[in-house]
């Protein structure tokens, strides 16, 4: 009995010898802790190599080029000299920066307000049509927002297009500001800046509709009835219930626009230059001026990473405020 009773009490001895047979089950059949991280390593070591060849190592030279007087020589001839803080003091001395800058944020704000506002209301409306509709508006408002950016500006410069442009015949047909068929938009400042809003918030408004429609529909529609009971109209139900649950979206979303508009290029440049006369130069078609046309590239690298800390400070204070409401990030 004392030889069974001891047999039984010992662990049980794996088929290898290699001891208790459920400490051998984990070893063969499980990987150890580490194993895991270094699959994960090996999954993530690609994006790794091209987040650092196509965003860290090209910040890492706008900076350092920032401190040179890096020019169209240097292109050749790889020969450059140090200028240290030179480049950012001639930048900031600039007066024609401070007016691109102050021209990038007000047309930003506007470019934001403009595009948040139709898109609120497009949104909206999708909520009223019936179900064939929606897919068509929902369609359409996909293709517009696909279409690359550089083909819409070229299509936008047929349209406003002086000879021939639609948009031109058009206003001429109303006969109510006269012939206008010759009317050249990008030779006149406000105009130049009314055609390029249009383009900027027709490409934005189909991404700012689809997201609002989409939070917009995961409402509780109990809240809805209770306002409509209680009496409020349609537009005070939306503005005064409807806003402000959706409020996060809309947040996030201003935020992207933010950052989207500030650097908005290829449409200022193509249907503009920034002329008349740099009147609608923004910061970056300035940089861009000062960079590749002017061959300055350590001030336009200047340029750049000033910008870049002022979409981080804007950026902190989207966070700031996101973080105080207790949004999760």
């Amino acid at each position: 009995m004392t030889q069974n009773t001891s047999a039984l009490s010992a662990p049980a001895k794996s088929p290898g010898g290699g001891g208790p047979a459920g400490h051998s089950g984990i070893r063969r059949g499980g990987r150890r802790p580490d194993s895991h991280g270094g699959m994960a390593a090996a999954l993530l070591t690609p994006t790794g190599i091209i987040l650092i060849a196509l965003v860290i190592v090209p910040i890492i030279f706008l900076v350092f080029t920032s401190f040179t007087d890096f020019n169209q020589r240097s292109l050749f001839t790889g020969e450059f000299n140090m200028a240290g803080l030179s480049q950012y003091s001639s930048v900031l001395k600039d007066k024609e920066f401070w007016a691109a800058l102050l021209r990038t944020f007000l047309f930003t704000a506007a470019l934001v307000v403009g595009s948040l506002l139709v898109g609120m209301a497009v949104a909206q409306m999708m909520t009223k049509l019936g179900t064939v509709m929606r897919y068509i508006v929902t369609f359409v408002l996909i293709f517009a927002w696909a279409m690359p950016n550089v083909a819409s500006s070229v299509v936008w410069n047929w349209l406003f297009q002086p000879g021939y442009g639609v948009i031109n015949w058009l206003l001429t047909r109303l006969r109510i500001f006269g012939d206008l068929s010759n009317l050249a938009w990008s030779n006149n400042t406000t105009l130049a800046f009314v055609c390029i809003w249009l383009l900027v918030v027709w490409q934005a408004v189909p991404y700012i509709a689809i997201t609002l429609y989409a939070a917009t529909t995961q409402l509780d529609p109990s809240s809805l009835e209770a306002a409509q009971i209680d009496g409020a109209g349609p537009i005070r139900t939306y503005w005064q219930i409807v806003v402000p649950l959706i409020a996060p979206s809309i947040m996030v979303i201003g935020m992207l626009s933010i950052i989207w508009d500030f650097n908005v290029f290829n449409q200022i440049w193509l249907v503009s230059q920034g002329g008349p006369s740099g009147s609608t130069s923004t910061i970056g078609v300035f940089t861009y001026k000062k960079a590749f046309i002017n061959f300055d590239i350590g001030q336009g690298a200047g340029i750049s990473v000033i910008t870049v800390i002022i979409l981080l400070l804007l950026t902190s204070v989207y966070v700031r405020n996101l973080l105080k409401s207790g949004e999760d990030l």
